[in-house]
């Protein structure tokens, strides 16, 4: 069951103040800036990312807030702020479209439903293999710009479990692990490898996610050596 973001708050600065750039990104760039916040922190980096690919800009900023969006410090502030920076305003206004769009259709989290989890959903968790990285994905994950990536997140225990599984499931390299707990109590990777075998992976991570879910005590049993 598919778990819909909310892009909750989107602006652009044309002209940024150049005492915040220094202060705030302290890397040269372009003066337009664009500002969104969303309640899905992974997925707007996915939308970040992509918006690399199809304008020219890069992402100046983007991290996520403590406690989830749940938690947030305002209506409008979601789970995490991701900034986007380009030398003309326009390439700013095309990116924050591009986020936009790629919110509303392309990338979100999921969950279980149905039996065997009845009236409660399962984990949610967020699973998505890019075929061609922009820029930004790219440096997180050390790989070359175009390269695959498997983006995989879960809660902390189903992500151990469903990382490792995804590891020796297919021929793929472990990127980026983001350990538990992230800034919203979530954990996960980044997997490098052919684009075949980064599916594969992805498929064994949404498998080890459920099984977790549909038993989670599945090991809280006496030692064999301890039956008498």
């Amino acid at each position: 069951m598919a778990l819909r973001p909310t892009l909750l708050a989107c602006r652009q600065v044309d002209d940024v103040h150049p005492d915040l750039a220094a202060a705030w990104f302290a890397t040269p760039g372009g003066p337009a800036l664009g500002l969104v916040t969303c309640d899905q922190d992974d997925s707007t980096y996915i939308a970040l990312d992509e918006a690399t690919k199809q304008a020219d800009v890069d992402v100046a900023f983007a991290r996520s807030f403590y406690a989830g969006s749940k938690h947030a410090s305002g209506p409008y502030a979601g789970e995490m702020l991701g900034v986007v920076r380009g030398r003309h305003p326009d390439d700013v206004e095309e990116a924050l479209w591009v986020i936009k769009e790629h919110l509303r259709e392309r990338v979100c989290f999921h969950t279980f439903a149905g039996e065997p989890f009845a009236s409660k959903s399962g984990p949610a968790f967020l699973a998505q293999v890019i075929a061609e990285t922009g820029s930004y994905l790219a440096a997180e994950a050390d790989v070359d710009v175009g390269a695959p990536l498997a983006y995989l997140i879960a809660p902390p225990l189903e992500a151990a479990l469903a990382v490792d599984r995804a590891l020796k499931a297919a021929r793929v390299r472990l990127a980026k692990w983001i350990p538990p707990p992230s800034e919203t109590n979530f954990a996960g990777a980044l997997l490098s490898g052919p684009l075949a075998e980064l599916e594969a992976a992805k498929d064994a991570f949404v498998d080890a996610v459920y099984d977790v879910g549909t038993r989670p005590l599945l090991h809280a049993r006496r030692p064999l050596r301890l039956r008498r």
